[in-house]
């Protein structure tokens, strides 16, 4: 069977609102659920290869510990290529970290401030974006705004990406909120689109170009990066979807929030840094409203990037493998390498 890309998503889509509410559990999950945990983390990155699964990277960043770096699997199939501890992945949403990040830093700065409106900050969003004279900066980094979720649009054209943000934007100009502005919750790529806008209108550059100086530069993030053309594609893991026999690892993903690449060493420094406190200074903390860790998915590649306060350990999980299960059997082997982890204290 061959799928487009629009089908792939609109499958990803559907099968994550299916697993959220099952009530028949597929079998292979009860399989996964009773299997031992085994020993160590690379036998259970072993075990889960099983599970039609073609590569999985995971990096360990516990306190007191020198940090560990493991690969199983295939970063080619078509190749035959090894995964390694340092291949290049895409991050996705995981990116989203990094933005509000450098909201902080710009708001500390006085370049922004969170009560800062849509309207103000973008004006041409004035009429054309539901409620843009309401939400904040603060609901746009929160998933306060309601605003639509651009990559659901039915019109989203996944087989041809745009190749501009303002395009994406312009899909969601008219529609209906999903809500008033605060009154609710809703994960929305859209917010993030337009952060990435807000930043370049008040640096006067590419927030990337800030991200760089402000974040990755100080944290000596070498193997970090905005967008796919920025990468040796040499060294970036294949990407595979379940049903979909191409390899999806040149498909160009430009929009804030879900665009970075990194190693999974790379990304772990970083999420240390958001935890410990170290990335900010007492004003940039304080203006800092976001999440402290987060997941990435996009066709061929899923990704979690946690961090465990009890045991003060960093944990990221690459699998270039995405599809109707895959969402569960990545935080199934997280929450097996978290036991594993608490086991070996």
């Amino acid at each position: 069977m061959t799928l487009t890309r629009k089908k792939i998503i609109a499958i990803t889509l559907i099968s994550t609102g299916i697993m959220s509410g099952f009530v028949f559990i597929p079998w292979l999950l009860v399989k996964l659920f009773f299997t031992p945990i085994p020993a160590t983390v690379p036998e259970q990155m072993e075990q889960i290869l099983d599970y039609d699964i073609e590569g999985v990277v995971v990096h360990i960043d516990k306190k007191g510990e020198p940090a560990k770096s493991y690969a199983v699997g295939l970063a080619n199939r078509d190749l035959g290529l090894e995964a390694q501890p340092d291949d290049l992945f895409k991050i996705a949403s995981i990116s989203k970290l990094y933005i509000a990040a450098a909201a902080a830093k710009l708001v500390a700065a006085e370049r922004l401030s969170l009560e800062d409106t849509l309207a103000q900050l973008l004006p041409f969003t004035r009429g054309k974006i539901a409620n843009a004279d309401e939400i904040n900066l603060r609901m746009l980094i929160q998933h306060r705004s309601g605003i639509y979720n651009y990559v659901v649009h039915p019109d989203y054209p996944w087989e041809d990406l745009f190749d501009t943000n303002l395009e994406a934007i312009e899909l969601i100009y008219g529609l209906e909120a999903d809500f008033e502005p605060d009154a609710d919750y809703a994960y929305s790529n859209t917010n993030y689109l337009l952060l990435g806008a807000i930043m370049d209108s008040v640096l006067g550059y590419s927030h990337h170009r800030y991200i760089d100086s402000a974040i990755l530069q100080p944290l000596g993030l070498q193997h970090s990066y905005h967008l796919l053309s920025e990468v040796d594609s040499s060294q970036l893991m294949s990407g595979y979807h379940e049903g979909y026999s191409g390899d999806l690892k040149m498909t160009h993903h430009i929009h804030p929030g879900g665009s970075m690449i990194a190693s999974a060493q790379d990304v772990a420094i970083f999420l240390r840094a958001l935890n410990d406190g170290r990335l900010f200074s007492e004003e940039e903390q304080k203006a800092y409203v976001y999440e402290y860790e987060h997941t990435g998915y996009l066709p061929g590649y899923i990704s979690m990037a946690n961090y465990d306060k009890d045991l003060d350990a960093v944990v990221i999980i690459f699998m270039n493998t995405s599809g109707k299960l895959h969402w569960s059997y990545l935080r199934s082997t997280r929450r097996r390498i978290m036991k594993i982890l608490k086991r070996d204290q």
